[in-house]
């Protein structure tokens, strides 16, 4: 009974030694990088900056593989049955993790305890915009018109229980505004006709109102942030038009299988955060206007628990039903 106490003891050393070692060398093969979107969004964009750099900085190859579906779900499913050898990385959405699992009745994973949180990538907050004909300059002017109309003004989004749907009601939720959604499939069909003047509001990060704003069809009127963007120094902030709970953003983050031992997914976050420190990224990224999101593992892994429960509670207050 020692004798086989003593040998199941050393075989976890030295297992654990093997980890260590792999942890240390990561990566020593080629990495997929799973997407749950197609190309040319934010997730698929910060995904292939992610697969330069370990292409050119660490010297392996590394490969983007879109698998679109249930709206990034399906993407998080194949990782999550992946080989947990961290050789498959999930780069997930927020939307996927924190608000899909209360608006989808048939999710294909339990994102909770299928996925193991690596680490945080990038954050990039909502803002709300209006079509540039109507008479609010600011915030404060389109709640004031917005009250005075019975039937309430539309707004649209790339979805139902999407992010840009979920942003847009929780801001009329807390301004006590009565409107009405108007879903459609992706954000650039909402964005074409807020600046064709068929809708009233969006809610949508910066990367898609951009040409509206400079084509003078879109008026931004708040950041749904603590503080202004430096890229938008003009915007106001929520707190600042009378909305300090208005806080909303998308994030990114790293994801493997749950299955993954904890030194492999250590050499990951480490090689994310030399990923989020490379100045070729920083500068990608501030061009684009995206902020980076720098935590430890096991911060990421308490904020992705906080934000699991606050998109909860808010899917719940605003009224969305599974579907």
């Amino acid at each position: 009974m020692r004798l086989r106490k003593w040998i199941a003891a050393v075989a976890a050393v030295l297992s654990l030694g093997c980890d260590a070692a792999l942890a240390q060398d990561y990566p020593a093969k080629p990495v997929r990088l799973m997407v749950g979107f197609a190309p040319g969004g934010i997730v698929d964009e910060v995904a292939r900056y992610m697969a330069d750099f370990i292409t050119r900085e660490m010297g392996q190859q590394a490969i983007v593989e879109n698998r679109t579906g249930a709206a990034g779900a399906t993407a998080m499913s194949a990782v999550a049955r992946a080989e947990p050898d961290g050789y498959t990385l999930g780069v997930a959405i927020s939307g996927s993790l924190v608000i899909s699992p209360f608006v989808q009745k048939q999710m294909p994973l339990d994102v909770m305890k299928d996925l193991t949180h690596v680490a945080s990538l990038v954050d990039a907050p909502q803002f709300i915009a209006i079509n540039a004909s109507l008479p609010a300059r600011t915030a404060q002017e389109f709640i004031a018109l917005a009250k005075g109309k019975p039937d309430g003004f539309d707004y649209g989004s790339a979805g139902m229980g999407s992010l840009p749907h979920l942003s847009a009601a929780i801001f009329a939720y807390q301004a006590g505004l009565k409107m009405v959604h108007v879903p459609y499939r992706g954000a650039q069909p909402a964005v074409a006709d807020l600046m064709a003047g068929r809708l009233a509001m969006i809610a949508s990060s910066v990367g898609d109102l951009r040409a509206g704003m400079e084509a003078g069809q879109i008026r931004v009127l708040l950041a749904a942030s603590k503080d202004r963007q430096s890229y938008l120094p003009d915007v106001p902030a929520a707190p600042e038009v009378g909305l300090p709970d208005y806080l909303v953003s998308t994030w990114l983050g790293v994801v493997v299988s749950s299955a993954t031992p904890k030194p492999v997914v250590d050499g990951i976050h480490a090689m994310v955060n030399r990923f989020l420190e490379d100045p070729a990224t920083r500068k990608r990224l501030e061009t684009r206007n995206i902020g980076v999101l720098k935590m430890t593992q096991p911060q990421f892994g308490d904020f992705v628990k906080q934000e699991y429960a606050r998109w909860g509670a808010h899917v719940k207050t605003v009224g969305v039903e599974p579907e």
